[in-house]
């Protein structure tokens, strides 16, 4: 447990599984993720495929599954040679749909990024099962933090941190799973660490961030304007950001006045989520442009693939945008 010695604060926040919960409405982050803090690990494939069957499709447990049936095969199959067992069946259209495209998107953020300060940390904002955050490390110095508000998302990172094994259900169809366990062989892992926190409200200092990679993250917080605020007061100067967003707009996610396009087609920008963001990196393109944050390169269209189950993939033309925090 975490004791908050603040004289206004004075909180608790656990550490379960050797992840903090950094939250500021720890009850209610407790009972969001309730399923995901207390799911077993140790059960026999056979009594989690009966689980699967009772529980049904549309289920809170099954949303849990296909989450992280869908993140760890994309953070994790293509650095490993060991094929699964529905590899026949897949092979048929996953030609166009291969695993890391999050890692691929990354390399060539990083490459537009140029320079980032040296000791400084690096954050990797909505990490998932933290493949992404092992590639920072590797490619940059210093310490490196992933962080997301999914707790069996997180426990798969946690497990690759500490034990180099990535354990997770492949989803075949239906509610039928596959269990994938193998072994990874990553580096730097003694400068990475992964924490569960509100990418909307981070625990960290003002000017504490080098770089930051916020993948398919903008359209999943309540305000992505603030969301972009908080980033650039977290940054140093000539501090890094890499946005990549397929700009997929859901109101249960984001409320519709919060969205960059995706509607006013009206409006001087069409509703075009791409210029607008491009804007709001843009200081004094738009009334709200951030004034620190400055647009350096940018790519419109990274394909990415999402495995839905083993004969379906979903693709997005991602749109990646660098900036860098002007003094």
């Amino acid at each position: 447990m975490i004791h908050c010695e603040h004289e206004g604060c004075r909180m608790e926040f656990p550490i379960i599984d050797g992840i903090p919960i950094l939250h500021a409405n720890v009850r209610g982050q407790v009972d969001s993720y309730l399923l995901h803090l207390i799911a077993r690990e140790d059960l026999p494939h056979e009594i989690e495929t009966l689980i699967s069957d009772a529980a049904g499709p549309g289920s809170a447990y099954d949303s849990m599954k296909q989450a992280m049936s869908s993140y760890a095969w994309d953070h994790y199959e293509f650095r490993v040679s060991e094929p699964s067992s529905s590899e026949g069946i897949e092979g048929v259209i996953s030609a166009n749909h291969r695993p890391g495209s999050a890692s691929r998107c990354l390399s060539q953020a990083i490459e537009k990024a140029g320079k980032i300060p040296s000791n400084t940390v690096a954050l990797d904002v909505g990490c998932a099962t933290g493949g992404t955050t092992f590639d920072v490390a590797d490619k940059l110095t210093g310490l490196v933090l992933g962080v997301d508000l999914n707790f069996s998302l997180l426990r798969i990172a946690a497990r690759v941190l500490r034990e180099g094994r990535v354990v997770y259900p492949k989803r075949q169809g239906g509610v039928v799973y596959e269990r994938r366990e193998f072994s990874v062989s990553l580096p730097e892992t003694d400068r990475v660490d992964f924490w569960c926190c509100d990418a909307c409200c981070l625990p960290l200092g003002p000017e504490s961030l080098g770089f930051v990679s916020a993948l398919n993250v903008l359209d999943c917080v309540p305000s992505p304007l603030s969301f972009l605020k908080g980033i650039e007061a977290s940054l140093v100067s000539e501090g890094k950001l890499a946005v990549c967003c397929p700009y997929d707009w859901s109101p249960a996610a984001t409320p519709l006045e919060e969205w960059l396009g995706g509607h006013s087609q009206r409006g001087q920008n069409q509703g075009d989520s791409a210029s607008i963001l491009e804007a709001l990196l843009t200081p004094g393109a738009l009334p709200g442009s951030l004034e620190k944050l400055r647009m350096i390169d940018s790519e419109p269209d990274i394909t990415w693939s999402v495995r839905v189950h083993e004969r379906s993939f979903a693709e997005y033309q991602s749109h990646l945008v660098v900036a860098q925090k002007c003094a």
